[in-house]
């Protein structure tokens, strides 16, 4: 049997290229035994037993939910997705877990982060023989490929943090390609700094910004392309930020007061000579939808106009028997952004309710005068109906909107069209 390698990008004489390779071989060459991330958390013996019944009767095949639509939307060619996951489903090697495809052990052929970094090192290697902004997507592409790697990003996923680094480092080899100006931006919090993204087409004047954040498994490094085909075009600038927990912003766990460290950011704008700190619009996918349409209410006077995008608000928050048929994966998350590291089924549910923005008060005692479209597929589990019905009820010009699903692409495509049109037309009235 060959010795398995570690995946990184092949020699090519360039300087930035081979610093990218011993980059990848310092990280991992100490992780070829690391712990397998589906066996990361733990929970208490009533509640694995549980789970243990669960997994088998479900027969889902995968630990991770399989995000195919998104991640080919965001840069990811079809193609080579497939031969990643087929190259994982088709590993001889060990799993943690016989049931679940993706719980190969240590970083060799048919792990998880191994196969993803591959394909991240392979974009990254390519984009070195390209110029001009063909160059820099396919740097962009590498960096969600490296972000996936540690999808979904628990907090105790050794090869999660080392992919991190990976995805910011090819990010900001995307950065210095592209013709926009791109900035990492330092905002203080709490008496340290977490790192912000900046976007805009370029200095000559300010610009109208909208603040983006998307759910707990997900990185700020993957929003490249909601920038480049639906903001840029219309003028408008894009600051990413991470959930606290996740990413930049990991030395933060999540509590229910979730949107302070965008809050944070809201507060930096006006010493940004680039963007028009009176002209700014909040985006927000998942629980980054939760945080944002939480902050239209907290600061009325700083933005101009939200868009939530299958936020849980209130229901799947406030009803315990829901945590109970969320997959292992996202059981395992939201522990992680606790700070959990012995998980209690029953106490996740009572720090869910917590974050229910009708138990905190938030929407059911005051109305905001910041325009919401709260939005989410047809017959979505996370973000039902009556959630946006309920954003739109205490939003003055508020509106709740249903997205058909019998496409999912389509359907995705859908609601990103609606929430920047709605954007451009609050932020450039």
């Amino acid at each position: 049997m060959t010795k398995d390698t570690q995946p990184s990008p092949a020699e090519s004489g360039k300087p930035q290229e081979a610093a990218t390779k011993n980059l990848s071989e310092k990280l991992f060459t100490t992780h070829k035994q690391a712990k397998e991330t589906s066996a990361l958390t733990r929970y208490l013996p009533t509640d694995q037993a549980w789970l243990d019944e669960r997994h088998v009767s479900e027969n889902s095949g995968w630990y991770r939910g399989l995000r195919r639509m998104q991640w080919i939307w965001q840069g990811v060619d079809p193609l080579d997705q497939e031969e990643v996951l087929a190259k994982i489903a088709g590993s001889d090697n060990s799993r943690t877990h016989d049931f679940w495809l993706d719980t190969v052990m240590g970083y060799r052929s048919g792990n998880w982060a191994y196969e993803w970094t591959k394909l991240g090192a392979r974009y990254q290697k390519e984009a070195a023989n390209l110029e001009g902004e063909t160059k820099a997507d396919k740097y962009f592409s590498a960096s969600l490929c490296y972000s996936i790697a540690g999808y979904p990003h628990l907090k105790s996923d050794n090869l999660s943090v080392q992919a991190q680094v990976l995805a910011n480092a090819a990010y900001d080899e995307g950065a210095k390609a592209t013709s926009n100006f791109v900035r990492t931006l330092k905002i203080p919090f709490q008496n340290r700094h977490f790192d912000a993204r900046l976007h805009v087409p370029h200095t000559q004047h300010p610009f109208p910004v909208v603040v983006v954040s998307a759910g707990l498994d997900s990185l700020q490094t993957d929003m490249w392309r909601l920038y480049r085909d639906y903001l840029r075009p219309r003028g408008i600038g894009m600051i990413t930020v991470d959930m606290p927990s996740v990413g930049a912003c990991g030395h933060w766990t999540l509590n229910e007061d979730s949107s302070e460290i965008h809050q944070a950011v809201l507060n930096e704008l006006p010493n940004l000579p680039w963007v028009s700190h009176n002209r700014v619009g909040l985006l927000g996918f998942r629980f980054g939808g939760n945080t944002m349409i939480r902050l239209s209410f907290l600061e009325q006077e700083k933005v101009s106009a939200c868009v939530a995008i299958g936020a849980p608000v209130h229901k799947v928050l406030s009803t315990p028997e829901s945590i109970k048929s969320m997959p292992k994966m996202y059981l395992d998350m939201l522990a992680s952004r606790l700070g959990k590291t012995m998980v209690d089924v029953s106490s996740l549910s009572y720090f869910m309710m917590k974050w229910s923005l009708k138990v905190q008060g938030i929407i059911n005692t005051r109305r905001t005068k910041v325009p919401i479209l709260a939005m989410s597929m047809e017959n979505d589990p996370i973000c039902p109906e009556s959630d946006n019905q309920l954003v739109a009820l205490y939003s003055l010009g508020g509106k709740a909107k249903k997205i058909k699903s019998d496409n999912i692409s389509k359907g995705y495509e859908q609601s990103l069209e609606l929430a920047i049109k709605w954007m451009e037309s609050e932020l450039l009235r």
